[in-house]
């Protein structure tokens, strides 16, 4: 017996003290060299805080880009999805299905085969801040016009916003909907 509970108790401590001191150290020393130095990124408008970079936020006004659905409200204390499947009828006929009506209600002339699934299905955090090109640029009319400005201003917005595939290879290109935002209310009218 001793022979098995002398090294179980000494490797017992020793990954106690990685797990529990040491890694946790590493992980918070190597968030300091990140954006916001392990806080988060905080964007700033007007000498104010209006919000984090990496947590979704809800935009309705037509002046503004629109964030992808989320099954919590955005509610950054209970992130999380709806579990609700596409073979869920009652996801696609009520949820999926009403998304889609006011999303084409408030951009004419865009088709529903044009609507990308983003727009209309939540993520899985139901906090993502980040929409593809794609699902911005569709967006680009009904922005154009709530303004009262050229559509090249708000496609060189998205243009100027957009974050590409990390190392060029690793996830897709995107851009973060709070910083098009807060880039469109920067615009001189």
């Amino acid at each position: 017996m001793k022979t098995y509970l002398l090294p179980s108790v000494k490797l017992t401590l020793i990954l106690l003290v990685i797990v529990s001191g040491l890694y946790p150290l590493a992980i918070a020393g190597i968030g300091k060299f990140t954006p916001g130095h392990g806080d988060g990124e905080t964007i700033q408008f007007n000498g104010r805080t209006v919000g984090y970079a990496n947590i979704g936020q809800k935009f309705t006004k037509d002046k503004y880009f629109w964030s992808r659905p989320s099954a919590v409200d955005y509610n950054a204390a209970g992130s999380g999805g709806s579990n609700k499947g596409p073979s869920n009828p009652d996801y696609l006929n009520k949820d999926v299905k009403g998304r889609i009506d006011t999303f084409l209600k408030h951009n004419p002339g865009v088709t529903k085969a044009q609507i990308p699934a983003e727009l209309v299905t939540a993520s899985g955090s139901g906090l993502d801040p980040d929409l593809s090109p794609a699902g911005a640029e569709i967006q680009v009319a009904r922005i154009a016009k709530a303004r009262n400005i050229s559509a090249d201003v708000v496609e060189k917005i998205i243009n100027d916003h957009v974050e590409k595939p990390l190392l060029g290879v690793f996830g897709p290109s995107k851009v973060n909907v709070l910083k098009l935002n807060v880039a469109l209310d920067e615009v001189k009218q």
